[in-house]
């Protein structure tokens, strides 16, 4: 016998009445990371692996007078570009990825960022979620992008069971209607930096009436 699929977390409260209250108490929602370009946006998420979005705006004020495109960053020496993004963390691996990622963009793209994600993740350097915010934000595609913020409150509300951010992409996408993913993201992701944080602030949550997570706080 096939085994069965599995079956989708079934929360008590619709997307609309979710959504509707976390953009109410969070109407800053949307990106964090400052750029002008789809170019820059993907540089930007890159560096902001482990790293505040405040940090890496600072450095990539900096950032991109100094390199304009990704021609600029492969001809850029190693150890120069590691002094740069010293301040964002990790600097040596962000400086190779950063390259890796700057070198496919001019191999397979003509140096342009492609606006697919079936593209975007040949990219080295490049996962589901950082293609998804550039697709959301650079680009105005629908998509919804799992970071660890999102998956903590997803996992809380009973918007999912699983662990995998792939799989949670799969049931937010079913869960929420297609229109909203970007703002479902963005206010998953301020929830979670703000109020539902490790130790939620669950006195403070805009969402308390309606989360089913059994350990709230006093």
């Amino acid at each position: 016998m096939a085994p069965s699929k599995r079956a989708p977390a079934k929360p008590a409260f619709t997307p609309g009445a979710l959504v509707g209250a976390l953009a109410k108490a969070y109407p800053d929602w949307g990106p964090t990371l400052e750029f002008s370009t789809p170019f820059e946006l993907l540089i930007a998420t890159i560096l902001a692996a482990q790293a505040r979005d405040e940090r890496i705006n600072q450095v990539t004020a900096r950032l991109f007078k100094k390199y304009r495109g990704p021609a600029a960053f492969v001809r850029a020496p190693q150890a120069e570009l590691e002094a740069d993004l010293r301040e964002t963390g990790f600097f040596r691996q962000k400086a190779a990825a950063v390259k890796a990622t700057s070198q496919g963009l001019l191999e397979e793209f003509g140096g342009e960022v492609p606006a697919d994600l079936d593209s975007l993740v040949r990219l080295k350097g490049v996962g589901r979620k950082t293609a998804s915010i550039v697709l959301g934000n650079a680009f105005g595609i629908p998509a919804i992008a799992v970071d660890r913020h999102v998956q903590r409150v997803a996992q809380r509300l009973g918007l999912t069971t699983e662990s995998d951010p792939d799989k949670i992409e799969t049931d937010l996408r079913a869960f929420f209607p297609k229109k909203d993913w970007v703002k479902a993201t963005w206010c998953l992701v301020l929830h979670g930096r703000r109020t539902c944080t490790p130790t939620p602030k669950c006195p403070e949550c805009p969402v308390r009436a309606i989360c089913p997570y059994p350990q709230k706080t006093a």
